[in-house]
């Protein structure tokens, strides 16, 4: 008994099963990479919490009494506003170091691999359309 051409060929299951693995190492590869830099994000949050309570709690106590004591012109509020204005610089500076972090798209060779995918696809059914 002959093939025909519509047919898979023998062998498909384990093509596909090869295929379908091959995706999973990949999918596998990349999300340990995504859980490393997930990781290292919540570190940065971490760090950045850390720094702006830890500052506020002990330099600003400090900081208005010696001030306020150095420039007697200066009522303690404008001390606080100043420090105020301080953690507010180093909080958007660590927002801004987390965003830079975030503008690569995770799993690229995934994307990249599944976009080959599609294109492949889209030949195949072109040239099923055109026989």
């Amino acid at each position: 008994m002959s093939e025909s051409p519509e047919s898979p060929p023998q062998g498909w299951q384990q093509s596909l099963a090869e295929f379908v693995s091959a995706r999973l190492d990949l999918v596998r590869l990349e999300a340990r990479q995504a859980g490393r830099e997930t990781g290292f994000r919540v570190v940065l949050v971490a760090v950045a919490a850390l720094a702006a309570v830890g500052t506020w709690a002990l330099a600003v106590a400090g900081l208005i009494g010696w001030l306020t004591a150095l420039v007697p012109d200066w009522r303690w509020f404008h001390f606080t506003l100043l420090a105020a204005a301080i953690h507010l610089l180093v909080g958007v500076l660590a927002v801004t170091a987390l965003r830079r972090r975030a503008s690569t798209p995770p799993f690229p060779l995934t994307r990249q691999e599944l976009a080959k995918d599609r294109e492949w696809l889209e030949t195949l059914k072109q040239t099923k359309s055109s026989d």
